[in-house]
């Protein structure tokens, strides 16, 4: 289904909604503007319906939030270190948006476009954008396609695929925050398992510092499933950045039969399991959500919602010598990179 709103976006015309639905009763809401997720509504076994998702009460209003929420993320995911990097003996100026930075894409990414509808139906939409050489300070003309596809397993299938005409950086990644209790409880309540040994450990602005370090001892080992709250906080790494906003390259990386991580609600009635191609997962805890509209009502709090972004280890443009697989994409190749984000009642 597909509808046009009566407020316009900032182009001045409509958002348009498309509309999900699967054989189990399970609904999914997107909008065109930043092919952003809306809502993820999953049927229970009790015969209530959950919103997994967190979100703003009606499209326009995503305007006012910096959280990024539910929203496609390109050219380049997470972080890019003093906005520059070098390639094929060139460096390249980026224009920063977080401080000397460049987060997720600069500061009019992929979130803050329309991109256009080519299909949709009730099991899929697929989006497509066109962003021109200099964009945001990237070289080359890029075209992006974002295929969302919801199955009866529950299963939210994100694929993203990538042509350029330039050799380009290119890690695109969808910032869903997700709560499995309901959209305004502490999330730091849930249960995380992550198949991950190693992490980024990252300066208080999320920057890399250092190689990988292991799990092993740590706040950061997932590998048994533990609630988020136990070592929330406990040294200085979380205490930068006010919780958990770091990479963990994934043991099967590139195995989306594999689950990369599972989730638990604190009631234990509903379960996640993500699988996906890419490399890494950024797991955030929202620790900056607090002034973000809610969609119920008031705003949300910091630690109210996590996304685990599948994605390239941040600042990888500068860091060739990470162990996963060159983040350039040439003229000729394809970018894809395929998440499923799937639920199960319990």
């Amino acid at each position: 289904m597909l509808k046009e709103t009566p407020t316009l976006a900032p182009d001045g015309l409509p958002y348009r909604l498309s509309t999900l639905r699967n054989a189990n009763g399970m609904v999914v809401a997107l909008m065109d503007w930043g092919a952003t997720l809306l809502s993820i509504r999953v049927p229970m076994n009790d015969g209530t319906v959950r919103e997994t998702l967190l979100g703003c009460p009606s499209p326009e209003v995503y305007q006012q939030q910096t959280a990024f929420l539910g929203a496609s993320i390109g050219r380049y995911a997470n972080r890019i270190a003093r906005s520059t990097f070098t390639l094929d003996g060139k460096q390249f100026s980026l224009l920063p948006s977080q401080g000397e930075n460049q987060l997720h894409g600069g500061p009019e990414g992929f979130d803050k476009r329309r991109w256009r509808i080519v299909r949709q139906n009730e099991r899929e939409v697929l989006y497509t954008l066109d962003s021109p050489d200099g964009d945001q300070g990237y070289p080359g003309e890029l075209r992006a396609t974002a295929h969302y596809q919801l199955n009866d397993d529950n299963g939210l299938v994100i694929e993203y695929r990538a042509q350029v005409d330039k050799p380009c950086p290119v890690n695109l990644t969808n910032h869903a925050y997700f709560n499995l209790d309901g959209t305004q409880h502490d999330v730091r309540n849930h249960k995380l398992q992550l198949f991950a040994s190693r992490w980024l450990p990252v300066t208080a602005q999320g920057i890399p510092e250092g190689d990988l370090a292991d799990v092993a001892g740590t706040s950061f080992d997932f590998r048994t499933p533990k609630t988020i709250a136990r070592d929330f906080l406990s040294d200085e790494a979380q205490q930068n950045v006010r919780g958990y906003d770091h990479a963990f390259l994934l043991d099967a990386q590139g195995d989306v039969t594999q689950p990369a991580a599972q989730v638990w609600s604190a009631d234990e009635k509903l379960q996640m399991s993500v699988f996906t191609t890419s490399p890494a997962l950024q797991f955030y805890t929202g620790n900056f959500l607090e002034g973000t509209p809610a969609r119920e009502q008031g705003e949300y709090q910091a630690w109210q919602g996590l996304a685990l972004e599948s994605e390239f280890l941040p600042d990888s443009p500068n860091h060739p010598e990470w162990p996963q697989p060159d983040c350039i994409l040439r003229p000729g190749e394809d970018y894809r990179s395929v998440t499923e984000y799937r639920f199960t009642p319990r």
